[in-house]
Parts: C-alpha cells; structure tokens; sequence
C-alpha cells in the first residue's frame, strides 16, 4: 500500500516521518499528473503547493484552524490530503469541484475562486473567534504572490494590522506567477528576494541545520526552533516590505522543503499574533512539461498527453471566441494607433498577447486589480486614446462600481471585452459570467453587444472601438465559435433577421430574439415549429442594449415574443425587452428565457444549458403550448421533415 492509499485525513500525516512525507509528496504529483491529465484542470498551481500543503496539514488541525485558500485552484492537494481521492470526474457533474466546496468537505471554508479576497476573510474569521474567546484556534490564508497584485489584500493587510491579539497566519505562496508572470513593483521586489544572498543563505544554512538532525516528525520544530530563529533573522532584510505594517514576517522559506516548512509553520502559529510566513515555490514542480513551458507552466489544462503533456484532440476542438478576438484586435490596432489594451494579470487567456507581442508598449497588464484596470481606462480614454479591457465576464462584476462611476459617467469610450460570458460549466459556480447582461445594462448610456459567430465578432469589435462617448461591451463565451450564420436582412437600425417564415394575413406566430450564441438554438427551435405549422421568426439585435426599435415594430407583427439569453433570467436582457414593448404600447407576450437566479454547478455548458430549459426541443414545446394551448412532445426532425 502505498502512504497516498493510507492517508483518510489530515491527522493521517501527523506519524509520519520527514522521508515519508517525502515520499508522499512524489506520490502525490504522480497521481495529479495522470489524473488531472484525464480530465483537464489546474495542474500547474498544484504541483508547486504540494510539500507546502502537507506541511499545513501536519502543523494545523483542519477544520478547526480554518484554510482559506486563494485562489482555490491550488486546493487539489488539500482535497487528496482530507480524504477526496476519486478525481474520474473532476470538474464533471458528480464529480469533484475544480475549487473549494462545502458540499464536498467540512474542510472547505471559502468556495469563492476570485482571487485577493483570503486576507479579508480570515480576517474576518480570526476576529469572530477572538470575540467568542476560541484563543485556541487559529486561521490560515494561502495567498498567492499574483494575487498580492490585488488591492483588497492590501486592504485587508491594512486592518489585520491594526488589531493584532489575534491568531492569524498568512502564507504567501510565492512562485512568481498569477497566472503568467506576476508584474510590478511587488513582483520586483519579490523577485529580489529570491536572487539575492539572504534567500540562498538561509537555504543553505537550513540544509546544513537538517543533515545533522535525524528528530523525525513534529518534534523537529522543538528541537531546532532556535537555530531556525537564527536563520530567519539573517533574511531580516527581506521584512522591508512588511516593516510598516506590524505584522511579524517569517521567510523567506524553501517552499519544497518539508522540514524548513514546518519549522516556519510553528514559528508563525506558536506567535499569537497576526504572521506572514514567506514561501518560495515553483508552479509546475516535478513535471518537466509544465516547468518547461514559459507561458503559463500547465496553469490550466484541457485533456493532455501525460507523459508529453501534449494536448489531446486539438484539432476537434475548432476555432475560440478567443482566438477570433486575438486576431481581429491586433488587426485594428494597425489601422488605430490609438488603440490600447489592458489585462489584469490574463494576457493571454484573454487573448492580448498577440497584440503585446506586436505592440508590447499599448498593452498594459495591471495585475489582478480589475477596479484600477477599469478606472485607468478611463484615464486613458481622458488622454486621448481608446482602451480594451479584456477580463473573464465574471470578474467584470469585481469592477462594477468604476465602470459606473469613472467610465460612464464620464462618457468614456472604452471598449470592455468579456470572454467566458454565460454559462461556462467546469469551473464551477464562482466562473460561470451569467451576472454580466443583468448587471451592466443598468448603466446609463452603456452599448451592449453579443456575437454569435465568427463575423459578427469581428464586425462588432469594429464597431465598438470606434464608439467615443461612453463604454461599450462585447460579451462571448468560452469554447469554438462554431458555423457562421448569415443573415437573410439587416434592418435599418442594425438588427440581422436569420429567419423569416411566410406570414399569412401579415401576422406570425413567434419571434425569437436570441442574444448572441443563443441564436443556434433559436434557429433549431424555428425550425422545429415550422414542422409544426407554426410560422417564426428569429433575430439578432447584435446590439442587445439598447433595445432596436426595430425589435419593438418586429414584436408588433407576431403573437408570442421569447428573448434567448444565457445570462441570469432576473433583470436580463428579456426583462429590457419587455419594457421597451410596454413603453411602446406593444402588447405582444413576451417569454423571457434565462438561466435561473442561483448559481450553476459545475457541469458542461450543454448540460447547464439543458437544466435552464435553453434547448432548442425545450423552446420548441414551450411556444407550442402558448399558441395552441397543448402540451406535445417535440422531437428533432430530419432533414427531409425541413
């Protein structure tokens, strides 16, 4: 049997000796290599935390001493460690969650995996426990270095040390890397710490320290703590960062180093006041594919080749959303100077590196700071230029105040570019960008625009920069843009007509106005209903806010209007349309379609789209039973039946 197979829980750890852990460790990166290849996931970030998990799970007791991991895309070893061994459906329905989820484990505290926000909740966690006399118990937050870039750490840095009769220990896990390459000031200095003498000494001088002990276990700690205390004092010049916060800083430490890890553990739980314990590590660590590959070492992967870490099926997959954006946007920058792009900390996720490759002095990468990303757009639009912002949709709600208050009510013209929009599956609850539609379009004088295939996006990209007097959002989701869907007309005011079927006596039966992607669907629920006799017509606004008013005289023409989002159904697109008709007097019945008010599991994107009701056969049978009043069941025709 091997020691992964014997640990159930953490306690599991505490008789093991240093060579076991060890041995441990190489296991565990074994089993994360083959079956996180399987599956697809984080990879990257889990292999470098694998020493430093076992070493928290050793010095404290789970749960009682709360982990708060951020992000939680680094918690695949803390779930092997507390008992969760069948990753076969990692990230799959049923399966286990790609991050922290309290349904799986009392050992998962914050399912949250939008980074910067640990410090604010063991903040938060250690002052309820002071206030409730639980002096015992302590709260760690596994912080990355990337998502120091992050302001609500600071802020929450600024109040931890204001309060200090507390037990509180942060860990920054310090690869180098959010994502890609962690920038700025912070990482400089970081980045200094690691190369310089202070580091390499204590390193060494850690190595010395251990060949000549042979204490196994936890008593390690008590037999060396003041030698350790010694070494830490020689890295003193390391604190500068830290000094004016008064918060006790432990480190720097070999994050791949059991013993020195425990050691600095102790040190940090046994202060009885708020500390910083500073752990070197390095993203991808034992598999030489990810720590060979410069741009993001295996951060997040599809299915791959383990022994290669080759992809699987790359082929199959098609042209991305992403991909079309990449290219069209380093096209525009060609011919527009004043175009300019920002990230926070995804170049090229959100597929701004071309253009930084290209243009690298018009690309700014701000860090994991989506509010002064946004509120320096607006700065850069005052100067004279046009900025892009590119971010995941659903960090687009982190940001939300500035986009209201610095870009619209200044009639900025920036260009806000939302990949992963709607239902994204996998991730899980806290990445699905179903808030975006709902949530923006309450901005005064915002244009809100949804592609559905290859042209439209870069037909509305086009557009979009070219608007100066207030934002603009284009808002697509993860995964292949798929077919293209020409139009039969384009109206006056933009809206694309896809299908048109006769109208005996001037008076159809359904319009379907589909929200970008979703027009696919309302295109095979169109035709379903024409194999019922049930004439349809189906549009794209492109533009989905404001409402065309050729949507409006469209609605006019037909008995039953069903808006096609996949965005939350409170508040979305359907709810404008709605409005927009009753202003106008129109009393055509409108079936608003949406995912519901909760937050999607992880799952694939087809199976959340079919737990909402957004499948063509569910559509189809819905507008069946509005205009002729019967429940039928509709089945997908053949190609002879259209």
């Amino acid at each position: 049997m091997s020691i992964l197979e014997r640990i159930a829980g953490p306690r599991d750890l505490d008789a093991l000796t240093p060579e076991e852990c060890r041995t441990l460790a190489a296991e565990i990166r074994e089993f994360l290599i083959a079956e996180v290849a399987k599956t697809g996931g984080h990879l990257g970030p889990n292999l470098g935390v694998v020493e430093l998990t076992i070493a928290l799970h050793r010095v404290f007791e789970s749960p009682r001493d709360p982990i708060v991991f951020d992000t939680g895309h680094q918690s695949y070893v803390h779930k092997l460690l507390t008992g969760r061994k069948d990753f076969s459906g990692l990230r799959q329905r049923g399966g286990l969650a790609g991050y922290p989820q309290r349904a799986e484990s009392e050992h998962d505290i914050v399912e949250s995996s939008h980074a910067s926000s640990s410090l604010s909740w063991a903040d938060g966690i250690s002052r309820a426990f002071a206030r409730t006399e639980q002096q015992d118990r302590h709260v760690v937050a596994l912080v990355g270095d990337g998502a120091l870039t992050g302001g609500m750490t600071w802020e929450a840095l600024n109040n931890i040390t204001d309060d200090n009769d507390r037990n509180l220990v942060i860990v920054v896990n310090d690869n180098g890397r959010s994502y890609a390459p962690t920038i700025g000031g912070m990482a400089r200095f970081l980045n200094s710490v690691r190369v310089t003498g202070s580091y390499r000494d204590l390193q060494e001088g850690s190595e010395r320290l251990f060949s000549r002990l042979g204490t196994p276990g936890r008593t390690v700690y008590r037999a060396t703590r003041g030698a350790m205390r010694g070494l830490v004092s020689r890295a003193s010049g390391n604190q500068d960062l830290y000094a004016n916060l008064d918060i006790k800083y432990v480190g720097p430490v070999d994050g791949h180093d059991l013993e020195a890890l425990e050691l600095a553990l102790h040190q940090a739980k046994d202060y009885g006041r708020p500390a910083l314990v500073h752990v070197i590590t390095e993203k991808g660590r034992g598999y030489a594919p990810a720590e060979n590959d410069e741009a993001d070492q295996f951060h997040a992967i599809g299915q791959i080749d383990p022994g290669s870490g080759e992809p699987i099926d790359v082929a199959s997959a098609g042209r991305s959303w992403t991909a079309v954006f990449r290219e069209r946007l380093v096209e525009l920058a060609a011919e527009n100077d004043r175009l300019v792009a920002i990230t926070a900390a995804m170049l090229a996720p959100t597929g701004l590196d071309a253009m930084a490759e290209r243009y690298p002095e018009r690309v700014y990468d701000v860090g994991i700071a989506e509010q002064h990303a946004v509120t320096s757009a607006a700065g850069l639009a005052y100067g004279g230029l046009h900025p892009v912002v590119a971010v995941y949709a659903t960090f687009m709600n982190r940001a939300f105040d500035q986009l209201l208050m610095d870009v619209a009510l200044h009639r900025a013209g920036v260009t806000f570019v939302l990949d992963r929009a709607g239902l994204t599956g996998p991730d899980g609850a806290s990445h699905n960008g179903v808030w975006d539609l709902a949530t923006l379009q309450v901005v005064p004088g915002i244009r809100i625009a949804s592609p559905r295939d290859e042209a439209s996006l870069r037909e509305l990209l086009t557009e979009a920069t070219g608007i100066e007097d207030g934002p603009t959002v284009i808002r697509y989701p993860k995964g292949s843009v798929g077919s293209e869907l020409p139009a039969i007309r384009r109206t006056d005011d933009g809206v694309d007509v896809l299908h048109e079927d006769a109208a005996p006596g001037g008076v159809r039966d359904v319009l379907f106005v589909a929200v970008g992607p979703m027009s696919r669907v309302a295109l095979d629920a169109a035709r379903l209903l024409t194999a019922q006799g049930i004439s349809a017509t189906v549009v794209d606004p492109r533009w989905v806010v404001p409402v065309a008013e050729s949507v409006v005289e469209l609605a006019r023409s037909h008995r039953l209007l069903i808006s096609i989002e996949d965005g939350i159904r409170v508040g979305g697109v359907g709810t404008r349309i709605r409005q927009s008709l009753r202003d106008a007097g129109v009393d055509t019945a409108v079936s608003e379609l949406g995912t519901p008010d909760a937050f999607p599991d992880h799952a694939t994107r087809a199976q959340l789209l079919a737990d909402a009701g957004l499948t063509a056969e569910q559509i189809a049978a819905d507008a069946v039973e509005h205009v002729r009043g019967t429940r039928i069941p509709i089945a997908r025709p053949t190609p002879a039946d259209l």
